[in-house]
């Protein structure tokens, strides 16, 4: 019986040891640095949907999409872009043939989607397009080509930045800064939306005031957070 008492007894004392050093004693704090910028996307694409029209009503004078089509591919060329950059985003709408040809007062429409670099050679390209055929346009997706190498440089910033500040804190008590213990990546913060004004409504407002037509686009902005703990020394 002495024995298993004594035998629990050591075990006891073995599992409070372990248990101390178990418990991380150091001081520590824990700090979150951030960086941000803004960028300009440089992959843009934009879906443009061309729709024939009537001019003043009349059904003989019929400014057909074939038409408003060559002027959209001859626009994309004299811009700089091969006709690659310029797809059919509806295969639907080659439907529109057949209900033409059915009723000879159809209208019929086509959706494309355009790949460029900049809004301002979009002004451009649609400027070389019968505005009244313009049905609408707008951005569908967009992207910043080095998006990677930003993405690493502004974590290293906020990284930098978390240290900086866990510093003059640390240091404001007469401490000293030790080793980083922990970092966390704050994950990536989704890029804010792009401010666009449709096309066709602004050609329309230009028209009626006699000038060009300016696109609106606002600059994405990136932001990233690091969450760090580091030792005081």
């Amino acid at each position: 019986m002495k024995k298993l008492f004594a035998f629990a007894l050591l075990s006891l004392v073995a599992l409070g040891t372990v248990s101390a050093q178990s418990v991380d004693l150091r001081r520590k704090i824990t700090v979150s640095g951030t960086a941000e910028t803004e960028i300009t996307p440089d992959i843009i694409y934009v879906s443009i949907s061309l729709k024939e029209y009537l001019e003043n009503g009349n059904s003989k004078k019929r400014v057909d999409i074939s038409t408003l089509e060559n002027q959209l591919f001859a626009a994309v060329q004299k811009a700089g872009f091969s006709k690659e950059h310029l797809t059919i985003s509806n295969l639907n709408s080659w439907a529109n043939t057949t209900g033409k040809k059915k009723n000879p007062d159809f209208l019929a429409s086509r959706q494309y989607l355009l790949k460029v670099s900049d809004l301002n050679k979009l002004d451009q390209i649609l400027s070389g397009v019968d505005s009244k055929g313009i049905q609408s346009t707008g951005i569908q997706s967009y992207d910043y080509s080095k998006m990677e190498a930003l993405k690493k440089e502004l974590k290293i910033k906020a990284l930098k930045a978390a240290k900086e500040k866990a510093t003059y804190m640390v240091e404001a008590l007469d401490g000293t800064l030790g080793n980083v213990l922990e970092i966390q990546d704050g994950g990536d913060s989704p890029m804010q939306p792009v401010m666009y004004r449709n096309y066709a409504m602004k050609a329309e407002a230009a028209d009626m005031a006699g000038g060009d037509a300016d696109l609106d686009f606002k600059k994405i902005k990136l932001s990233f957070t690091v969450n760090t703990v580091f030792e005081i020394k």
